[in-house]
């Protein structure tokens, strides 16, 4: 499994939100650090009285393993001539191998004394009869704890080699079509990898799915370690010693999956070892699909229901398809040709609000008394890794866009845990009912600091309204902002002249330096960059949602009375 340059991203939980691991497109942000670094969100230091403890982790991680070597055109049919089989026989063929397939999992489960199963019809979340939840009644009534569980076959859609007649040539060739075939579903109990399952396409070209959740897996390791831990589902509810757990963690980002992954595809397919003695590549093995998910552990389920209608409804309202792109680390731009969602709809646990771009989501939702933050990435495309390319001048590290190679499965890692952190960051601004009045008091009153007074706000006109907003742009998220920045939000046209440009530039500085006594935005240590605080992102976009939401309409009845 390849590894990130030396020097480019620490293995220590805390560099992972550190400058350029936390960036999704290219070069490195400035670090943002207070005094104690930048050890929480937003969101943790407002809620901190009722949260025992944060983990982030892989939760699903849907790995496909593709016999590429039999893709180039022609290479099939030289296969063929390898097993002495003609293209006239190959229906012939490819059907004995697709029963010596179906007849090695049946013995599979024979050997093991449990059931083989066929299924007829779809076994789906939306049927209500999935197949994991066939596999865990069958663990819960036999009582397994390691080895197989069952083997479920279904015949279902796919991609596959075929032999059809050329009306131009009259000759026999080689074509890739849709067709169905029997798949194969190995559910299997892994000392180490917990729950999974093998989905294997019993007809050429053998494609192999391999389904593991980070979550178990990290299960298995806390209780080979004796640590304590409490669960609900695939969240963690408690866990005794976090530090170690989060360690845990991280290093799944960087476990050798290729080994992993072939020991468990030469356990249902043994037709394997034929096509690799035949000359031809082994699987070439991808992360088709990962999500990331920062857990908040809150201390009862009472104290996260408290304040999970007020984040709901900031998160379907009031994030903007800036703000979603910048949760995910990309740039808007004119070119952008996709789309990006914001849904909001009810789950059987609870409500569950989803915002996506290109295939690529982030969503927030509630498990027991934990608060779910879930990056899943389909799409690695979207993002870039630095990479060592070779040109003309010699090697060079280059940001170039993130395949879905499982050599890049640490930076799956650390492009979920940055848009974790800082969706979690912007749900800090939430406003909590029953706490804003003291807040917009203290707002509208002068602020006297270390002996310098600094003016009151006017949360109800437009020149104070629009500061705020420009304090609060979704670009100033990842990197902060300085002086200029903060100008050519209020100030979209360019200055006339070289006096107005420095008359701009001090009436900025006293805006600064008024927010600063204010204690709304904070200087970043060693840097001419200022970032909002957790109390100044409450605060400022409570303000906004008065003034564009809650006070028209009231003034509007007003008037008429």
């Amino acid at each position: 499994m390849a590894h990130p340059p030396t020097g480019f991203v620490g293995s220590s939980p805390a560099t992972c939100f550190h400058g350029i691991a936390l960036g999704g497109c290219g070069p490195a942000a400035v670090p943002i650090t207070d005094e104690g670094g930048w050890a929480m969100t937003s969101f943790e230091s407002s809620h901190g009285d009722h949260i025992i403890g944060t983990l982030t982790t892989f939760d699903r991680m849907i790995f496909r393993g593709h016999l590429t070597g039999l893709f180039p055109e022609g290479a099939f049919q030289r296969f063929l001539s390898t097993q002495g089989v003609l293209l006239k026989g190959y229906a012939g063929y490819v059907r004995r191998v697709s029963e010596s397939l179906k007849a090695h999992a049946k013995a599979m489960a024979a050997d093991a004394g449990r059931p083989y199963l066929y299924s007829a019809h779809a076994m789906t979340k939306r049927s209500g009869s999935s197949k994991g939840d066939l596999a865990e009644e069958l663990i819960a009534r036999d009582g397994l704890t390691e080895g197989l569980i069952c083997v479920l076959s279904a015949v279902e859609p796919c991609s596959s080699f075929d032999v059809v007649g050329n009306a131009e040539t009259k000759r026999l060739e080689v074509r890739r079509r849709r067709r169905k075939c029997l798949y194969l579903y190995y559910y299997f109990l892994e000392p180490d990898l917990g729950l999974i399952h093998v989905r294997l396409q019993s007809w050429f070209p053998f494609e192999i799915q391999v389904y593991t959740n980070g979550r178990e897996i990290l299960a298995r390791q806390l209780t080979e370690r004796s640590i304590g831990y409490g669960r609900y589902a695939n969240a963690f509810t408690t866990i005794t010693d976090l530090t170690t757990a989060q360690k845990l963690a991280d290093h799944l980002a960087r476990r050798r999956w290729p080994a992993v992954l072939r020991h468990l595809a030469s356990r249902v397919n043994p037709f394997l070892k034929t096509i690799e003695a035949a000359g031809f590549q082994s699987y070439w093995w991808v992360l088709d699909q990962a999500e990331v998910a920062t857990d908040v552990m809150f201390s009862s389920r009472e104290a996260l229901e408290a304040i999970l209608p007020d984040l709901y409804a900031h998160a379907a309202t009031a994030f903007s398809a800036q703000d979603i792109f910048r949760f995910l680390g990309r740039k808007l731009h004119g070119a952008f040709a996709g789309e990006s969602t914001t849904s909001k709809r009810r789950r059987p646990e609870g409500w569950r609000v989803r915002h996506s771009i290109n295939r690529n989501s982030i969503k927030v939702y509630d498990k027991a008394s934990v608060l779910r933050v879930e990056t899943t990435i389909n799409n690695p495309r979207e993002f870039k890794v630095l990479r060592v390319v070779h040109s003309a001048e010699g090697p060079c590290r280059r940001w170039c866009p993130m395949g879905k190679a499982v050599a890049n499965t640490w930076r799956y890692h650390q492009v979920g845990t940055a848009a974790n952190r800082r969706y979690l960051n912007a749900l800090g601004a939430a406003p909590m009912n029953g706490k804003g009045i003291a807040a917009l008091d203290a707002l509208c009153q002068p602020k006297e600091v270390n002996g310098r007074r600094h003016a009151r706000f006017n949360p109800l006109t437009g020149a104070d309204v629009e500061l705020f907003q420009a304090v609060l742009a979704g670009e100033h998220a990842i990197n902060g902002f300085r002086n200029a920045d903060l100008a050519a939000r209020l100030y979209p046209e360019p200055p006339a002249c070289a006096e107005e440009a420095r008359r701009r530039t001090q009436r900025v500085c006293r805006l600064i330096a008024k927010l600063r006594g204010h204690r709304l935005i904070m200087k970043v240590k060693d840097a001419r960059l200022y970032r909002v605080t957790a109390y100044g992102n409450q605060v400022l976009a409570a303000v906004i949602h008065v003034r564009y939401n809650r006070f028209p309409s009231a003034f509007v009845q007003l008037q008429a009375a």
